[in-house]
């Protein structure tokens, strides 16, 4: 039987392993515990469309023409998009959603080329050609729709709690009261607690790595964000960590592509049914966020909204 004292050293142990690990791959970027990515044998394999076309698509023809895509992701989120230092491979969920597009595209798995996007310039490099297209926990809202197109939503997130697991009084929100929440200074889900759940005792880093440092080494009770990258967290060290209770929030990701090509937005729509009907999506929920112990969820509708 695990004693307190046990849990803690082990802890506190994994969560130095995080930090150096931090320090060698990527200091100070969100989300970034040792790359330990899906087995390669765990996750689907998609069957690239060799017949497709797509001559109404500005942006698939450019790709046609140069003989590669070349995809906008995350690479500091694990689980989700994240790039081994060592390898430069990147994987996780957003990836495997990437590559399903494109085998649909009819883009073979080696004419991939994925690009960290900061989320600050993504519309920019939609816009301006640098990316095809974005996966990267990126939510469609109505100002983004002004400037950039939506495939999507093909996953429902929404801001949530991560826990140790030996904790078992905080279930959600209200349970807060008096508990040391972190967040990410600055962001939504800080300004939401602080907002909405006053008595709760809020601190601030500038990354949700050093939260979660501070969640296994007992300096704070709680870490909220996204439940998506709570999620990628809880599966590094499921053990260690649990997300807790009902997302409290609704942030539908989707994929990015540039404003006007509504042929390739529809054309991802259609990839992105096709992959949730024969399975695809489930196996790559599971080999990835569902290491964290938490089932595939259902999908969300997809929105296929007036062409711009």
């Amino acid at each position: 039987m695990r004693t307190n004292r046990d849990r803690q050293r082990r802890s506190a142990a994994l969560a130095l392993c995080l930090l150096l690990t931090v320090l060698a791959a990527a200091c100070g970027k969100d989300g970034s515990p040792p790359v330990k990515g899906p087995a390669p044998e765990a996750l689907p394999v998609y069957q690239v469309d060799q017949g497709f076309e797509l001559p109404a698509s500005p942006t698939w023809r450019k790709a046609e023409r140069r003989g590669y895509l070349i995809v906008g992701a995350k690479e500091d989120q694990p689980y989700l998009g994240e790039k081994d230092p060592a390898s430069g491979v990147y994987s996780g969920f957003d990836i495997e959603i990437a590559r399903m597009m494109a085998a649909s595209l009819g883009f073979e798995p080696k004419t991939i080329r994925f690009r960290t996007i900061a989320s600050a310039n993504r519309e920019t490099a939609l816009q301006n050609g640098q990316i095809d297209y974005y996966v990267g926990t990126y939510t469609i809202n109505d100002m983004r729709k002004k400037l950039v197109g939506f495939a999507g939503p093909y996953y429902m997130a929404g801001q949530g709690l991560l826990v140790r697991t030996d904790e078992n009084d905080i279930k959600g929100p209200q349970d807060l009261d008096g508990r040391t929440v972190c967040s990410a200074a600055g962001s939504t889900p800080y300004q939401r607690i602080a907002e909405d759940f006053p008595k709760a005792v809020l601190v601030a880093y500038d990354t949700y790595s050093i939260c979660v440092d501070n969640l296994l080494t007992f300096q704070v009770d709680a870490v909220t964000t996204d439940d998506a990258i709570l999620l990628g967290f809880a599966a590094k060290a499921p053990d260690e960590m649990k997300v807790v209770g009902k997302p409290f929030s609704e942030e539908p990701y989707g994929i990015g592509v540039p404003r006007n090509d509504n042929a390739l937005r529809g054309a991802l729509n259609d990839a992105l049914e096709t992959n949730e009907k024969n399975g695809n999506w489930k196996k790559a929920f599971e080999a990835t966020l569902g290491r964290s112990g938490v089932p595939a969820p259902t999908p969300p509708p997809i929105d296929r909204y007036p062409a711009n």
